[in-house]
């Protein structure tokens, strides 16, 4: 891609980062978005519809990004899932993924967050949390149809997009180790049992 390009683009995606952060995506116009990024309207028209248009642009990149996640998770299994547990090592795919996500920090504070896109969190729910909560499920439930299973795994996946919410919203504190760490741990906590790492 030429480097005039990538370099309009990345203007934009700051721009509307920080004008959703201030904002909210409501109270913000392509002209907003250009007088921030210092580009003209002609620019932003050439390569977008509308912000709704650029919005749905950087999700798709950060989901296409997510898709190399999937191999791995569908590849993994029960006994090398609690291969690590045992010896209390993250999981390498996870710290991959927690990687990424902080990479993608910014972008992902100011879409999830109060000014952001209400419908990218259950796109990132599904997308990554769904499919990796499949994955850890011992194989004769993966391709259960029966309600209970549909409402764990619903259960499991909403708690690992608040997992990974929280993460954000405080600052990503925690090193991606100590998040792969935290994730599997959650999901193999008993009740009564010490919720210590």
């Amino acid at each position: 891609m030429d480097r005039r390009i990538t370099k309009s683009k990345r203007a934009l995606r700051a721009a509307l980062i920080d004008l959703m952060e201030e904002r909210g995506l409501d109270a913000v116009s392509v002209n907003d978005l250009c007088a921030r990024a210092d580009l003209n309207r002609g620019t932003f028209y050439n390569h977008f519809r509308d912000k709704e248009d650029l919005l749905v642009a950087l999700e798709d990149e950060v989901m296409a990004d997510l898709d190399r996640f999937q191999a791995q998770m569908q590849d993994l299994t029960v006994r090398e899932l609690m291969g690590y547990r045992v010896r209390k090592q993250p999981l390498p795919f996870l710290v991959e993924l927690f990687d990424y996500l902080r990479e993608q920090g910014d972008f992902l504070h100011a879409v999830l967050g109060p000014g952001g896109d209400v419908r990218f969190g259950p796109r990132l729910r599904d997308a990554v949390c769904t499919n990796l909560v499949q994955s850890i499920l011992h194989e004769r439930y993966r391709n259960d149809p029966s309600p209970f299973v549909g409402y764990y795994v619903a259960f499991f996946a909403s708690a690992y997009l608040g997992i990974i919410q929280r993460w954000i919203d405080t600052g990503m504190q925690e090193s991606s180790e100590e998040m792969a760490l935290i994730a599997m741990r959650l999901f193999f906590i008993k009740p009564g049992e010490s919720i210590k790492l």
